[in-house]
């Protein structure tokens, strides 16, 4: 449960773009929303479907979740499949939940699509004239930095005694067929691996072949197995 905030005349979100700068805009909001003790909303857009979403992407919006959790913020808003600027999702939101203050990155416009250099902050001053806006400088060099893992990979996700593992060749324990994608700068075949399962893309992160944090959707594959034992 979240605390209550002395202060609901105030409210701030943070309007988050994928990259290791995301984390830092978050971070610059948790500590204003504390400071002045109000809510704080995390709001990030995508003209894809979630299920479409890149393995880089699909990594930070979980890191964004944790770290949404882990500072007490109200929600993490994900609006995927939007095909409005991004400018206009913005305003719609600040609308909804009565935000008083926007924190943006000095330079969305490389990151979002359907925006012009130099042209979205005064847009979107057009569209909400009545919030105070927080440009915050961000780190080029490691803006630049932004490709957590390595092109996807065909492999397959098999069962070894208790445990489950990828593997990079089709045999009968085969449960599931998908793409790896391999984190830049290991060795080993630590990442993410991706399948469909009743049309839904679900995701596994990978740890040295193996399947690491169980989840729900470590669950249903534990079920489905069983399924076909009976």
């Amino acid at each position: 449960m979240k605390r209550l905030r002395a202060r609901m005349d105030e409210s701030i979100l943070v309007c988050a773009y994928y990259g290791p700068n995301g984390e830092r805009l978050i971070k610059r909001g948790c500590n204003i929303a504390n400071m002045l003790d109000c809510p704080l909303y995390i709001l990030t857009v995508d003209s894809l479907p979630q299920e479409e979403l890149s393995a880089d992407k699909a990594a930070y919006i979980d890191r964004w979740k944790a770290l949404a959790e882990e500072q007490g913020a109200e929600e993490l808003i994900f609006r995927d499949n939007e095909k409005r600027p991004p400018v206009k999702v913005i305003a719609e939101v600040a609308r909804e939940l009565n935000i008083t203050q926007i924190i943006l990155g000095q330079s969305p416009q490389s990151r979002w699509e359907e925006i012009k250099k130099g042209s979205f902050v005064n847009t979107l001053l057009r569209e909400i004239s009545f919030v105070d806006f927080h440009i915050v400088s961000i780190d080029r060099s490691v803006e630049d930095e932004d490709n957590l893992f390595d092109s996807g990979t065909r492999a397959y996700l098999v069962k070894s005694d208790e445990e489950y593992l990828i593997s990079f060749t089709y045999s009968d324990e085969v449960i599931h067929e998908g793409i790896f994608y391999k984190e830049t700068g290991t060795d080993f075949n630590n990442g993410v691996f991706k399948f469909i399962k009743d049309n839904k893309t679900c995701q596994l992160h990978v740890t040295d072949d193996r399947i690491t944090e169980p989840t729900s959707i470590h669950a249903s594959i534990k079920e489905e197995t069983f399924k076909h034992k009976e």
